[in-house]
């Protein structure tokens, strides 16, 4: 009975241990600060997938990639108009060797002028594996183990006549509806100046007169002010990368859930185009990590999980950021490069606003516990981020995904499969307040249809001709549920109180599943990994 017993206690931890390894993959363990550089630097990003295992790979040297960039299955150089696109030059230098003709289609008002733009750049021929990057410049731990972007990016067919999109923006290319947007987005810009205005007044209050503002006022509050300005910078993040945009981006981090310097790449280019693929990494990554926890932990876990990422855990990774970004300049000025473009690297800009605002936040820490009101710090805090957590895990509809695993995208809709696969919410009930209270996830369909959007409230007066062009593509067009009411109980049930994997792949039953020696390990890593900064949702 005993041996028994022993063989299968064995049996379960390697188990445990091989889920383990197949879900974190080279990042386990990721104790130091040298760790993590070393799992983000470009190495440790190959990953061939078995169809092409015959093939030639990608060379590991990113100095040893082409200068290309796949658009209608053609390649092409656009170093020379890296400086001259209007959007900024992040975009361009990030999508080099990855398939652009999703972003051109989606993100441009007048596509067929860009495609004339970029005949310009044609180097006359396909592009070629050799052309691409396995994937994306993202690390691999973000995809599925075997993701390779040539054969899994989505090739949507935008050639197609008659397609949502088309239909759309015929609409909105009016002159007259161009100057409504306009408005809304001038409107939008001054109630986020105001917010900002209410975010310093607030805490000011709470700080040097707390009889103006008791604890009870200040938690919620400063809760919704935060989560505010963050949908205010989650709208800056889709505007074009110039100017202050670069800097003002990072109001998207305050709500403590997102890094606007990491995620800018994979909200905008992975998640936005390619909605329920396997190239969407918040469907591979934002709740993966998060479920591996024990059930009754994950609440504490998570919260001092991202404590820690509060403290050293943001900056640790807005440095690595940097470093590469050095070493892009580095390398794109050494006479070896042979003009080779750097495509992990920010503009300084975008570090001025990502230490800007979360040395804010840390101090906004450090102060508030110097002035003996930590609990009123706390309170804000949990509020804030077990909203934002849910608000981000109520947006997409992972759990009803439309999309099939094997999926021929080229006769897909891309406009119908966003408004498909994504949900709107409700905060309180009129649109524009809840734009802000849902950290600029409402309207979320319009948003996803139009992500170039500068403003919520220009996808507001956007809506009705949205689902107006929808219905004739027979797409049913659901009515807000409330994040509070309609989604927060399955919530609660599927991702807080369902068993964690592994005790699901082993039976494990509710003690074991708490207190197995490798979920202890887990959970003790999950905490270091928020000093060390590496984060499991966002």
């Amino acid at each position: 009975m005993n041996n028994h017993t022993n063989v299968e206690e064995n049996q379960i931890a390697e188990n445990i241990s091989d889920r383990n390894n197949q879900i974190l993959g080279d990042r386990q363990p990721i104790n130091t600060l040298e760790q993590l550089t070393l799992h983000n630097q470009v190495g440790d990003l190959l990953l061939l997938s078995p169809e092409n295992e015959n093939e030639p790979p990608p060379p590991l040297d990113v100095t040893s990639l082409p200068n290309v960039w796949i658009y209608d299955g053609g390649a092409y150089d656009l170093t020379e108009f890296i400086a001259k696109h209007p959007g900024g030059q992040f975009f361009i230098r990030r999508t080099k060797n990855r398939d652009i003709t999703t972003f051109v289609n989606f993100f441009h008002s007048n596509p067929e002028k860009v495609r004339k733009v970029l005949e310009k750049y044609s180097l006359g021929g396909p592009a070629t594996l050799q052309d691409v990057h396995p994937t994306c410049w993202a690390p691999k731990f973000l995809f599925s183990q075997d993701f390779d972007s040539w054969r899994d990016t989505p090739k949507y067919n935008f050639k197609k006549d008659e397609q949502l999109l088309d239909r759309i923006r015929a609409r909105l290319n009016k002159s007259e509806m161009k100057e409504k947007v306009a408005q809304m987005d001038f409107l939008f810009n001054l109630v986020s100046i105001m917010l900002v205005i209410g975010y310093v007044l607030i805490e000011w209050l709470r700080l040097d007169f707390k009889q103006y503002m008791p604890i009870y006022i200040f938690i919620p509050l400063m809760a919704m002010v935060k989560i505010s300005l963050s949908g205010v910078g989650h709208y800056i993040l889709h505007r074009p990368q110039i100017g202050l945009n670069k800097i003002f981006a990072h109001a998207f981090d305050i709500n403590y859930v997102p890094l606007a310097i990491v995620q800018i790449d994979g909200h905008n280019l992975m998640h936005h185009p390619f909605i329920e693929s396997k190239a969407d990494v918040k469907k591979n990554g934002t709740v993966s990590f998060f479920l591996e926890l024990p059930r009754y932990y994950r609440i504490p876990l998570h919260t001092l999980h991202i404590i820690a990422h509060v403290i050293s855990g943001m900056f640790a990774q807005i440095t690595i950021v940097a470093i590469l970004s050095i070493q892009g300049i580095i390398k794109e000025r050494n006479p070896e490069g042979k003009g080779i473009i750097w495509p992990l690297g920010f503009p300084i800009e975008s570090f001025v606003g990502a230490f800007g605002i979360h040395l804010l936040m840390l101090g906004e820490l450090i102060l508030f516990t110097l002035k003996g009101d930590f609990i009123a710090w706390v309170g804000q805090f949990l509020l804030t981020l077990w909203v934002t957590t849910f608000l981000i895990l109520a947006s997409p509809d992972f759990a009803e995904a439309t999309t099939e695993e094997e999926t021929n995208w080229e006769e897909k809709d891309w406009a119908v499969l966003q408004i498909e696969n994504s949900r709107d919410l409700s905060i309180i009930g009129n649109k524009y307040i809840d734009s802000f209270l849902s950290a600029g996830l409402s309207p979320h369909r319009v948003h996803h249809v139009l992500p170039q959007q500068k403003s919520a409230f220009a996808n507001i007066i956007s809506e009705d001709i949205v689902r107006e062009e929808a219905a004739k593509f027979n797409v049913e067009w659901l009515q807000p549920k409330n994040l509070f009411f309609d989604w927060l109980p399955s919530l609660i049930n599927q991702y807080l109180a369902a068993p964690s994997v592994m005790a699901k792949e082993n039976k494990l039953g509710l003690f074991k599943e708490h207190f197995h020696p490798q979920a202890l390990k887990l959970s003790v890593n999950y905490i270091i990994s928020g000093f060390i900064g590496f984060s499991g949702i966002g």
